[in-house]
This record gives C-alpha cells, structure tokens and sequence, in this order.
C-alpha cells in the first residue's frame, strides 16, 4: 500500500467533530531534540494526519514530509482506539508501506507506561539514534506521552541532568503544555527511583535464574 492508497484512505470520515474548512497542508511540525552522545537528533511530534476538531490535516502530504525528511523510524504512541477517533486507522501500515519501520508501544491518553515498556521504547530509540538513524516519536499531540519518554531518555542518558532540566529542555522545546499530565509529572519527578527499582528487579531475576 502506498501513497496513492493514503490519498484514498484520508477520506475516511465520521459525522462528530466535522472541520467544514481546507486541509491544512503546512510542513508537518516536527521539534528536533538533542540527545547526549547520540549520532542523529530524536524528532518530536503530534498524530500524522490528524483530522479532529480544528485539526484537519492530510494523512498523504505528513507521510511525504516523513520520508522528504528521510526519517526511518517512527515510535507511535496513541492506542488503536485513538487512530480510529483521529481518523488514520491505517496509519501504521501506511508509513511501513514507505519504507518506514513503526514500533507501536500504545499508551492511553495521560497516562504512563509501565518501566518494561518504557526501558524498551528507550533501549530502541537509543539504538536507533546511535546508529544515525532518523527516528520520530508521536502521541496525539506530542505533549504528553512523547514529552514523557523523551524526557527519561535525556536522564538516561545524562545521569547528571535533573527531572526539572529534563522537563525545562521540552518546554523549551514543544512549550508549556509539555509532560501534561499530574501523573506524568509525578512520574518523571520520581523516575530515577523507578529505574533503580527496575534495574534492581532485573538483577534479582538475573540472579535466580542463573541459580536455578
């Protein structure tokens, strides 16, 4: 399926939350985000293609911009029900079929993931990185749940760099609706007891099953 089939799937409609004005085909916004000892700068973004309320974009031209900005890789954070509501539903398969590789770790609005998954989405996005590989990360409105991510990978990377810096380098960066969330907030403040948790734990396990 390729651009042609996008052009034919962003007609896809419901009756609610109807934008009776023109696609917006401006350069899809993307917020480029240094990180420490990596090769290539993470990309930062909201929902490709997103047509909700006053939002009312082209699903075809964000994809081109994607691959005219020779990204290779995309995580996707909205879950299933969130690409329906924001009428891409086929939005993964669409930016595979240009050559894209999509990790799709779905976290619901406002919340957080647990630190399993979260170690793994930063464990891929680090290694992308370090291989120069062109890599973005959308939630809905790249505010949230990216912010969040994107966030403990800077601590992850920079052991010296505190949750407040963190925050302050995305707000910088996507503006004062970054890390949205009371728990997302709380979560990032507490992120370096989580991680040694985490770590801890896995080492318990290491350690069991190498006793066993």
């Amino acid at each position: 399926m390729g651009l042609r089939s996008v052009a034919a799937m962003s007609d896809f409609d419901t009756s609610d939350d109807e934008n009776n004005g023109e696609v917006d085909l401006s350069p899809f916004e993307i917020s480029w985000l240094d990180v420490q000892e990596c090769n290539e700068k993470l990309g930062i973004c909201g929902l490709p293609g997103c047509r909700f309320k006053d939002t009312w974009r082209s699903l075809e031209h964000d994809i081109r911009y994607l691959v005219n900005e020779e990204v290779q890789e995309v995580f996707s954070l909205c879950t299933r029900g969130e690409l329906y509501k924001y009428r891409v539903p086929l939005l993964l398969q669409e930016i595979t079929s240009v050559n894209i590789a999509v990790h799709h770790y779905p976290i619901p609005d406002g919340q957080i993931p647990c630190m399993q998954i979260l170690m793994k989405i930063i464990d891929e996005i680090y290694a992308g990185l370090m291989n120069g590989k062109k890599t973005i990360i959308h939630c809905f409105g790249g505010l949230g749940r990216s912010c969040l991510v994107a966030v403990c990978l800077l601590m992850v990377t920079d052991e010296s760099l505190s949750a407040e810096a963190a925050i302050s380098k995305l707000r910088d960066l996507r503006g004062p609706g970054a890390i949205q969330s009371v728990k997302q907030y709380n979560f990032v403040c507490e992120f370096r007891e989580h991680l040694a948790m985490y770590k801890k734990t896995q080492a318990d396990e290491r350690q069991r099953s190498v006793s066993r």
